[in-house]
């Protein structure tokens, strides 16, 4: 996609709003698998969680993917998508075992973090194979909020408690197939996801009968320009030999799973706003948008950074600018950034807008959600109509 390209789907479709280039979204695909093409069954589970729009999951089934779901929304959303439950795997934190037999009932891959709800499921379906998540206490993630790898972590079961599943195991008779661990986000060293991949492996030594392992996921994405990321080709090499290794000492070829979400569809995203106005303070110019926190978070939520282009004058002198957005509260995007010089009504492109944006907006300030479209095939598809008034007020119920 180029500049021409966005400025086009702003005008037609209205701005704030999201675009996606589905090429990028595939060749990200693409090069993870081919990353580990020598793993004869390899399984790409895309977690939806980062960007859930059907379109999206849709094109991924047809790249071969199948879906890492947290919420039995999600199973639902991925079935209507058109994968079959056996592409699902069900990695829910702190949910009710209802939740979970639920999820059962749909034929799902049922994986377990916590020793309670092992033991109630194992003692009421022992004949239904389930996956079991541990935490193996290897700290990834830049940010306190997506570096949960460590012991006070509420992801998994403790590696230090693993006589409580063996335990739980004998007891109940019930079937494990799988191993899976957990390390947050941001895997910025090679040598530490490795270091993890050691104990999931002498972990998986303590049962029979496994079927795959899954690695998660967690791998970074550039943010800014020289910004690091998970070297994939490398780990891919690294990884598969020792998994292969391992699968001859087990006596049995496992298939190895990941759960990427951040890394197929981060850098695929966009996210367009107007100016609305350019405003100097006795220290500072900011230019405010017509969208907020309430439409793109992380900013706010986690530090993050995203590139802002002025993609109306993208070879204008760079001024410093504050880029705050409409929500009646602390709102800032950026403090301080080198853009290529503002007017009001000039549109604003955000990159790496495809993961925890759209997904995790909102309707503070009784705002309305903006617009989804897709690029594909040389063409803006919209995938989800902006919401109208009607929208805020649809579950209401107006008693006076």
């Amino acid at each position: 996609m180029n500049t021409t390209d966005l400025l086009s789907i702003a005008n037609e479709f209205g701005n704030p709003v999201y675009v996606y280039d589905a090429t990028k979204i595939t060749s990200q695909y693409q090069r993870l698998t081919s990353a580990f093409n020598t793993i004869p069954n390899l399984r790409v589970n895309y977690a939806v969680k980062a960007l859930s729009n059907i379109s999206v999951l849709r094109l991924l089934r047809n790249l071969g993917s199948g879906l890492d779901t947290v919420s039995i929304q999600e199973v639902q959303l991925g079935l209507l998508a058109g994968f079959s439950p056996e592409q699902i795997i069900f990695t829910p934190n702190g949910v009710s075992l209802e939740e979970i037999e639920e999820a059962t009932a749909l034929g799902v891959q049922i994986n377990i973090d916590n020793l309670s709800i092992l033991e109630q499921f194992g003692s009421k379906y022992p004949q239904i194979p389930i996956c079991i998540r541990i935490n193996p206490h290897v700290m990834a993630g830049g940010n306190s909020n997506i570096s949960v790898g460590h012991i006070d972590s509420k992801f998994g079961i403790s590696i230090h408690q693993i006589p409580h599943i063996l335990r739980i195991v004998e007891n109940t008779k019930m079937q494990i197939n799988g191993i899976h661990m957990h390390t947050g986000s941001d895997i910025l060293d090679i040598d530490v996801f490795l270091y993890a991949a050691e104990i999931l492996f002498e972990t998986a030594k303590h049962f029979e009968g496994l079927e795959f392992l899954d690695f998660g996921s967690g791998f970074k994405v550039p943010y800014k320009e020289g910004d690091i990321q998970t070297n994939i080709e490398e780990l891919g090499e690294r990884l598969s030999s020792r998994f292969l290794a391992f699968c001859k000492e087990y006596g049995k070829d496992l298939a190895l799973a990941f759960e990427p979400g951040k890394f197929l569809v981060s850098e695929a995203g966009f996210f367009l706003a107007k100016v609305n106005v350019v405003k100097q303070t006795t220290s500072t110019v900011f230019a405010g948008v017509d969208t907020g926190f309430n439409h793109l978070i992380r900013p706010m939520l986690y530090g993050a950074t995203h590139q802002i282009e002025n993609i109306s004058n993208p070879n204008g002198k760079k001024r410093f600018y504050s880029v705050v957005g409409y929500i009646c509260e602390t709102d800032t995007f950026a403090s301080n950034r080198q853009i290529a010089e503002i007017s009001e009504g000039d549109i604003l492109c955000f990159r790496n807008a495809g993961a925890y944006c759209f997904s995790m907006s909102s309707n503070y300030n009784s705002r309305l959600k903006p617009a989804e479209v897709l690029w594909h095939d040389g063409k803006a598809k919209l995938i989800r109509q902006a919401e109208t008034f009607d929208d805020i007020l649809r579950n209401q119920i107006q008693i006076f």
